[in-house]
């Protein structure tokens, strides 16, 4: 296995090729971009073009060892360890490189999920293709009449001799529109306990009887999606892990995706302190004590939650399984976001909400409106809390419906 330090030479010549260092960003009020959103909003141009060049990025890297440094040799990986890519990713920040947002959904969530629950050949067929770009994956699970009850679904797999016919409709579906696989979780045996009768497939999101229809936002964006089924044909080797054991490998995604979301991945967005601050300076209110406590308030708590994500990083290069770390990031994630939209509120009144053209002003309302969708992709806020009550506290169950 290469060396720390000769894998960081390695790295270092890729990146010095392929791409040009990041310049020290210095914010200065009433420069740059009047932009401050939750989400990243683009129009269908702008996301095509995006797509384009993430995916050359992500071939070159992935053709000059770095796309999947830690993956299994097998199937594309280089058999590394975490620290190999904490140093490449380090290394990597220094750079300024495409956006990778079109992936974070695919890589973050999906192909571990792909790993760890789909047969030899199915795995074989998609990770390398994954990890070099070529393919992009999405993640279906949410319904319209299920709200945060995952297990509550209502779209049905029916067997068809060797293959599923699925119906149903998906919702809040992110990167649906340019997906070429996605995975999604249906509802196979409804005679079953509700946790007991769910399978998870692995589908192509070309494949005949799939509908994307795009959802406007409060933003003005369309960052989600509705995915409308109606009787789809997936083939049994594409289901990943064993008939009505779906709720397990659900599982699987859903931590990698809160690990993701917690961890400012899935191209969720955040805002630096710095330009809160010069927010307060040019509102002349940085020394109105309300709101000296409220910017106080909120750096100390995204300061202790970038502490408990690198944590949790930590004991993952240590070779040991996260705990709590893991449930609470996403958590911590949204309420700071709140945190940050009340002190908003307080520092900008009706600028907030009414468009002056004063730069820096009324472009937070972008990031305010976009705070309520954050806190339910991935879990809402209300589940997240349960989760950590009753499984890391030990706390009685809530009362549920029998």
């Amino acid at each position: 296995m290469i060396g720390h330090d000769d894998f960081r030479s390695e790295a270092n010549a890729f990146l010095e090729e392929h791409a040009t260092r990041r310049e020290e960003e210095k914010f200065v009020w009433g420069e740059g971009a009047d932009r401050v959103g939750a989400l990243e909003e683009k129009t269908p141009q702008q996301e095509a073009e995006e797509l384009g060049r993430a995916k050359q990025w992500k071939a070159d890297e992935f053709d000059a060892g770095f796309g999947w440094i830690d993956g299994p040799e097998e199937y594309g990986g280089r058999g590394l360890t975490r620290d190999h890519v904490r140093i490449y990713h380090d290394l990597r920040s220094r750079y300024e490189i495409p956006s990778q947002t079109p992936f974070g959904i695919g890589l973050g969530m999906v192909a571990p999920t792909i790993l760890a629950h789909g047969i030899a050949d199915v795995r074989d067929r998609y990770l390398r293709s994954m990890y070099r770009g070529e393919i992009v994956g999405c993640q279906m699970f949410s319904e319209p009449a299920a709200g945060s009850d995952l297990a509550g679904i209502q779209s049905r797999a029916t067997l068809d001799g060797d293959e599923w016919v699925l119906s149903g409709q998906k919702v809040w579906t992110s990167g649906a529109h340019y997906s070429d696989i996605g995975e999604i979780i249906t509802r196979t045996s409804p005679d079953k306990p509700k946790h007991k009768g769910l399978t998870m497939f692995l589908i192509d999101m070309k494949a005949p009887g799939i509908d994307v229809r795009p959802l406007r936002q409060m933003t003005g964006g369309a960052s989600f999606n509705e995915v409308f089924l109606d009787d789809v044909r997936v083939h049994d080797s594409h289901r990943l892990g064993d008939v009505d054991e779906g709720w397990t490998v659900a599982l699987t995604t859903l931590m990698n995706e809160r690990a993701a979301i917690g961890g400012g991945g899935a191209g969720v967005g955040t805002t630096s302190t710095t330009r809160l601050i010069e927010t307060a300076r040019h509102l002349g209110v940085v020394h109105d004590p309300v709101v000296r406590q409220q910017l106080a308030d909120a750096y100390v708590h995204t300061s202790v939650a970038r502490y408990t994500n690198l944590r949790a990083s930590a004991k993952i290069r240590a070779g040991q399984l996260p705990g709590p770390e893991m449930s609470i990031g996403k958590l911590a994630l949204t309420r700071n976001m709140q945190r940050v939209a009340s002190l908003l509120g307080s520092m900008l009144g009706p600028k907030l909400v009414a468009d002056s053209g004063e730069w820096g002003t009324f472009a937070w309302s972008e990031y305010v409106l976009g705070v309520p969708g954050i806190r339910i992709a991935g879990g809402t806020d209300e589940i997240l809390r349960n989760i950590v009550g009753e499984r890391v506290l030990g706390l009685p169950k809530e009362p549920r419906v029998t």
